[in-house]
């Protein structure tokens, strides 16, 4: 009886034109039949309004030195465990080379969070390279955490135009409970610079970890209505896998289960779908840690951009966010015929040859 009241909710909910709150709640906690009437409302707008295409970030991690201690995170500061290294410019610069050359069209430079006047030349001048080589044929997304508006003002100038920056949690209260409370991990600062990134004209990303410890359903329905009421162009999130070497890891006792955590992941990108029609969504590759088809079923509720990892392998075992992270031994080559097929087995198309910018971001450009 529970059931099919629960899915004439479902099914009223999914007729809305706008969700409240308390849709958002029980939307996100569909099991079954009534997680399948979302799948397949998310795909129907997803078809839409975004297509078949999947577009290839060739992703770069170029250094796993990090100035954050966050709590949930593998390669914090205070983690002696990690052997710390740093790409040079002609292994990134190959990087870039073999993106483009494999019709990528974008990558992405991520690292460990640093601000120093070294770092934020040293990628400007990345960036000026890249752009370069590449003839200004590949789009540049860059996910290097906080910064000041001048240098996210340089780099925009240099060449790149997209920004992901994880919010990892709206509620202030979680926020300080995964970050230790010091100058260095601010909440308003995080907040700040999103809304900097946005002023200055980068095609905006955020997201958030589900399932970490002491997170609620509400919270994360609070944090998909600050991404529509912040009006982002394009979103990462993926559920939180916990890393033995974080202070984090001591809580594991309370936390959902890793099934819940990966279901409420791809309920979060369906909701996200439906709510925020024409931006793009990644397929984390934390969902693949939990379920090798993990990417491919998030491509089937809403996601349109996956991330090939273009770092080479000798480095990748060092860029651990979270334990068992897939695709540490592959080369370059493999990964994207490996994501090739896997797009094609979700029923995908691959969008090689273009930037695949968020259309949400240029429609409201124009």
């Amino acid at each position: 009886m529970w059931h099919n009241i629960m899915r004439d909710n479902i099914e009223n909910i999914l007729q809305k034109e706008e969700f409240d709150f308390k849709d958002i709640v029980a939307l996100l906690q569909a099991e079954g039949k009534e997680q399948k009437l979302l799948f397949a409302k998310a795909q129907e707008v997803q078809l839409k309004h975004v297509g078949k295409k999947v577009f290839f970030r060739g992703l770069i991690e170029f250094s796993n030195v990090c100035s954050k201690n966050c709590y949930y995170c593998g390669i914090r500061k205070d983690n002696k465990k990690v052997d710390r290294y740093n790409l040079n410019d002609e292994e990134i610069i190959a990087a870039a080379r073999f993106a483009h050359e494999n019709k990528y069209a974008s990558l992405v430079l991520q690292s460990g969070e640093r601000s120093d006047q070294h770092f934020i030349e040293r990628v400007d001048e990345l960036l000026q390279k890249i752009k370069e080589i590449t003839h200004n044929e590949i789009g540049i997304t860059i996910s290097l955490g906080e910064q000041s508006d001048e240098t996210y003002r340089r780099w925009f100038r240099s060449g790149a135009h997209r920004y992901l920056l994880r919010i990892e949690t709206t509620n202030e209260v979680l926020y300080k409970q995964i970050h230790p409370e010091d100058d260095e991990h601010d909440f308003e600062n995080r907040l700040r610079c999103l809304n900097a990134i946005k002023e200055i004209g980068y095609q905006t990303g955020t997201g958030v970890m589900v399932g970490l410890p002491w997170q609620t359903y509400a919270d994360l329905a609070n944090d998909l209505l600050f991404m529509k009421k912040m009006d982002i162009d394009m979103c990462g999130m993926g559920p939180y896998v916990e890393h033995h070497d974080t202070p984090l890891f001591e809580n594991k006792d309370i936390l959902w289960p890793i099934k819940t955590r990966f279901s409420v992941t791809l309920n979060m990108i369906a909701v996200l779908r439906i709510l925020m029609k024409d931006i793009n969504i990644a397929a984390a590759t934390a969902l693949q840690a939990i379920d090798p088809m993990g990417r491919e079923k998030a491509l089937r509720v809403g996601a349109n951009v996956i991330m090939p990892n273009i770092t080479p392998s000798t480095h990748r075992k060092d860029y651990q966010l979270y334990q068992n992270k897939p695709c540490i031994d592959e080369g370059a080559d493999d990964c994207g015929d490996c994501l090739s097929l896997r797009i094609e087995m979700a029923g995908r198309e691959v969008g090689l040859g273009e930037w695949g910018d968020s259309k949400h971001f240029l429609n409201r450009k124009e």
